[in-house]
């Protein structure tokens, strides 16, 4: 908020002029909305190290690491005390250069054309990733963990501890979603 309170300062002090764009600034303040036209900038906490390629980053069971940087490492004091983690990170390697705001889940024409936002698709506006892990162990400032599925070298963005806040009760999903998990418990 300080950037609106600084560029409200300085329309103010230009006259009467900018009167009724500085009411709708000082709306915007009191709502909390930020205006459309601002960046946001994000600042990594860390990165992933992993040896999958691939397809081998879907593998849940496949062990990775989160390199946190030395700045963040007290962050990390009491972290081990949880069994999951949900890892936020920047999908660096993917391309939306399309600007697909629909897709099929998993890029299956026999499932719905959905907008991204209905789907774990990658291809996303802000391409932020976010997946449960298991937390596996902590050495420093190095979190082993198990099933996260990024590339060697992601930019990490957050990490929260997974509790029993993030659980839903009477979670609903669509039948496609029901159809998907239903095929990847058939035996193949």
């Amino acid at each position: 908020m300080l950037w609106h309170r600084c560029s409200l300062y300085a329309m103010i002090n230009f006259g009467e002029s900018n009167t009724y764009i500085v009411s709708r600034e000082l709306k915007r303040l009191r709502d909390n909305v930020m205006p459309p036209d601002v960046g946001i900038v994000l600042k990594p906490i860390g990165f992933v190290r992993t040896e999958a390629v691939g397809d081998e980053v879907k593998d849940k069971s496949r062990i990775a690491q989160i390199i946190i940087h030395d700045e963040f490492a007290e962050a990390l004091d009491g972290i081990n005390e949880f069994s999951h983690l949900f890892v936020l990170f920047w999908l660096n390697q993917v391309s939306n250069e399309e600007g697909l705001l629909k897709v099929h889940p998993r890029g299956r024409k026999d499932l719905p054309l959905l907008g991204v936002f209905a789907t774990r698709t990658m291809y996303r506006p802000n391409p932020i990733g976010l997946t449960l892990v298991e937390l596996v162990k902590v050495e420093g400032n190095v979190l082993t963990v198990r099933g996260l599925d990024a590339f060697d070298g992601t930019p990490v963005l957050d990490i929260k501890p997974f509790d029993s806040w993030d659980m839903a009760k009477d979670a609903r999903v669509p039948r496609w979603w029901t159809k998907l998990e239903n095929e990847k418990a058939q035996p193949r």
